[in-house]
This record gives structure tokens, sequence and C-alpha cells, in this order.
């Protein structure tokens, strides 16, 4: 192929990333303006874990509370609504971002490659979703009850900022749901021929150390409660890593 012909091809697949990015960022900002435009429910689930009847407490059979949330700042409520709707807006968007992202790729892939591709984006996106949900049904819910309610005296009450709230969710959230590639990534990293299950095996104790750290920085609380709740879907992603590298 000519030098002419090579610039040509760059320029070509630079017009189509291009074009991609605008529809991945047009389709975000369509979500992110309906997530902004339905303010009272957006925020009926996002407040859900800072009140005693969320379904988290009702199963585990903790009894009632009640956490206060304020605001400190003139432009903080509608910076976090604008904040938490763009977050939702990109988490809707999300299959229509990695399709997009996927056929943009898919052409340099060998026939061979593209199952195997589809297989890793599938998978990583529904973990991610599922470290996500875990995050808001059990990890987050459980932190903002210890938090929320500790006291060092009862002469000191807590008054938590909704930036605070909203903030601590949005983080928790990206962290779970990058913890959760971890059978993916092992998977990867076996078929790759880089890891082996008897070496996952053989080092659990160091693991299960580790896991524990990475679960006190994700609630940095004193509850051993919490940080065992945190700790055991961590865990148990390791022990099924081991299964998927053992099988691969």
């Amino acid at each position: 192929m000519s030098k002419s012909g090579d610039i040509g091809t760059f320029w070509d697949h630079l017009d189509e990333l291009r074009s991609v990015i605008l529809r991945v960022l047009g389709v975000t900002v369509v979500f992110a303006v309906l997530a902004f435009a339905f303010k009272e429910p957006l925020f009926k689930a996002v407040l859900a874990p800072s009140k005693g009847s969320f379904i988290t407490y009702r199963l585990l059979g903790i009894p009632y509370f009640h956490i206060h949330l304020m605001n400190t700042g003139l432009t903080e409520q509608f910076m976090i609504h604008m904040k938490v709707a763009l977050y939702c807006g990109l988490l809707m968007a999300s299959p229509y971002v990695i399709y997009q992202l996927f056929g943009f790729v898919a052409p340099a892939l060998y026939d061979n490659e593209r199952k195997p591709a589809i297989r890793v984006v599938t998978a990583s996106y529904a973990m991610f979703i599922l470290g996500s949900a875990v995050n808001y049904l059990l990890v987050f819910p459980l932190t903002v009850r210890f938090l929320g309610t500790y006291q060092v005296s009862p002469d000191v009450s807590n008054m938590l900022t909704i930036q605070s709230y909203a903030d601590t969710l949005i983080s928790m959230s990206l962290v779970l749901g990058i913890v959760f590639e971890l059978p993916v990534v092992s998977w990867l990293m076996a078929l790759m021929g880089i890891l082996k299950w008897k070496q996952m095996a053989r080092f659990r104790k160091h693991a299960i150390i580790v896991i524990l750290i990475i679960a006190a920085i994700i609630t940095p609380t004193t509850d051993a409660f919490t940080l065992f709740v945190v700790a055991l879907p961590i865990w148990l992603l390791y022990e099924l890593s081991i299964l998927i590298v053992r099988i691969t």
C-alpha cells in the first residue's frame, strides 16, 4: 500500500472514531437529561439507603434509624443533581457506549478473536453492574448506617451533607464495580498463561489479608461486621476466580 493510501486510511479511521465519540456523547447527554428531568424518582432511589425503611435494613433486622442530610452551599444541591444525573445517564447509556466502541474495534480483530472479545466485554459489563448493585444494596447502606449513626458522645449530633453522601455513593459504586472485574481479569490472565490456579490456591491466605485491606479502604469503619460484609463478596470473587482459572 502506498504512503498516501496509509495516510488516507488513518484519517478515515480518525473520522470514524470522531463519529463514534460524538454518538456516544450524544446518547449519554440524552439519558443524563432524562435522569435530570425525573428528579423525584432519581433521588428517591439515591436517598433510599439513608432511611431506616430501606429494604436491606428490614431484611437484616436492623432497628429503625434516621439520618438527617443537609445542604451547606448555595449551588451544592444543583451541582449534586447534575453529577448524579450524569452518572445515571452514563450508566444507562453504557450498553450503547460499549456497542459503539466494540463496533469500532471489531474490524481489526481476526474472526477467531471476535467471539472471545464479545465474551470479555459482556462479562466485564455484567460484573461491573453486579458490583454496583452489591454496593447499593449491601455495602453502602451498612456503611451509611454505621458512620451516619456513630457518635463519640450523645452531646454531638450528626448532620451529614448531601455532597458527602452522593460522592461516597458514586465513588464506592465505581470501586466495587472495578473490584468485581477480578474474575474477568483472572480469566484473561489464565488464557495468556500468566496465572495458574494452583498459585492462587497456594497464596489464598495472603489474598485474604489483601482482601481485608481492600475492604478496610472501601469502608473506612471500625465495625467488624461491616468489614466482614464488604470482604465476603470479594473473597467469594477470589474463590470464583480460582475455579474459572482452573477450568480455563
